[in-house]
């Protein structure tokens, strides 16, 4: 049940707005998604058992929705850099109970963190096993996913589903495309889900004026090739521009793309997000972003709304939760989830 939103004006406003492409071009979340979307491709029927699994756990269980807790920052970021905030969190087993206690559908981390506590969680919430990272330790510091284990591993931790990303636009791009390409063939075979990481990494795509990592349409086509690369759901931060293909002049593009598929708005720009989701097809979930303090929640629950008015599927939100009291952490997941349980919210 949800509880009774308290919004913002900014965030009121948003409920509101009216999409400008249509919310009749899209495969909507709903509870018989996995039906619709996945009944009549080629997932193997294990597969779908994991997606059953994933997509019905925690409060957001039935509707089509997700909620997911994501901790791989120990080792992305530093462990110290991501836990120092809240020290209880180089606890692993911590992670899992903020999860659990968050209600979430599933908890994403990394094989250390499930190596310390599988066989006491494994039965109690679906398991994201991370299994690519980029680590900071090498000098001078390098941006590159490598994988730290394999999918054979975590489907020994009780892995629900495997999860990896690749460095869309990076130098090393190609051999990421092909690694996790191949990991998650390996992943359908042994009956796991999978989930990508659809990041762009350049230091071209960055200019004085914008950050074009995060664009509509950069980022829709990464999403465009995670969803060709097998990915059942795709991760993605919330676009903030649009126009990285014509101001960084490479790739392709077709006026449409900026003059009717979108506007400036974050519905829209998110729409087409989904839209390279193969229409929504493949869920959408945004990434909740980095904590910054005070203002945490009122932003936690505006990407919701974003999310899911423009078509998305949910939230993978990690920080905001977890560098900050456990508590709290809780009632920030809860309010993220109450965005999707609200029948108010509705489609733009």
């Amino acid at each position: 049940m949800a509880a009774s939103l308290s919004l913002s004006p900014e965030n009121e406003a948003l409920l509101a707005y009216t999409a400008v492409v249509s919310k009749e071009l899209l495969h909507a979340p709903g509870p018989d998604f996995l039906d619709r979307s996945f009944g009549p491709g080629s997932r193997p029927p294990q597969v779908l058992r994991s997606l059953g699994a994933l997509y019905h756990h925690g409060r957001l269980a039935g509707t089509g929705y997700v909620s997911m807790l994501p901790v791989d920052q120990g080792i992305e970021h530093t462990a110290g850099s991501a836990f120092g905030p809240n020290p209880m969190y180089f606890d692993p087993e911590n992670i899992l109970r903020l999860a659990l206690e968050g209600g979430c559908n599933a908890v994403a981390t990394t094989f250390g963190t499930f190596g310390t506590v599988a066989r006491k969680y494994a039965h109690k919430i679906p398991f994201v096993v991370k299994i690519n990272h980029n680590e900071l330790l090498t000098y001078p510091n390098k941006f590159d996913q490598i994988m730290f284990g394999s999918v054979r591993q975590a489907w020994d931790l009780g892995a629900t589903a495997v999860g990896a990303t690749v460095y869309f636009g990076s130098e090393e791009s190609n051999r990421q495309i092909i690694e996790v390409s191949r990991a998650f063939e390996e992943a359908h075979a042994l009956g796991l889900a999978t989930v990508l990481w659809c990041y762009t990494r350049n230091n071209a795509f960055k200019t004085a004026d914008k950050d074009y990592h995060v664009s509509a349409d950069l980022t829709g086509q990464a999403n465009h090739l995670g969803v060709t690369m097998g990915a059942d759901i795709i991760k993605q931060k919330l676009p903030e521009n649009n126009g990285g293909f014509r101001t960084l002049k490479f790739g392709k593009t077709f006026p449409a793309m900026y003059d009717t598929l979108s506007t400036d708005h974050p519905i829209d720009l998110t729409r087409y997000q989904v839209l390279n989701c193969y229409a929504g097809r493949i869920g959408l979930i945004n990434s909740g972003g980095e904590s910054l303090g005070a203002g945490d929640l009122e932003a936690a629950v505006r990407t919701a709304i974003i999310n899911k008015r423009a078509g998305g599927q949910g939230l993978i939100s990690g920080r905001k939760a977890f560098q900050r009291p456990f508590a709290e952490g809780v009632a920030l997941l809860h309010a993220i989830q109450d965005v999707y349980l609200d029948e108010k919210i509705t489609l733009a």
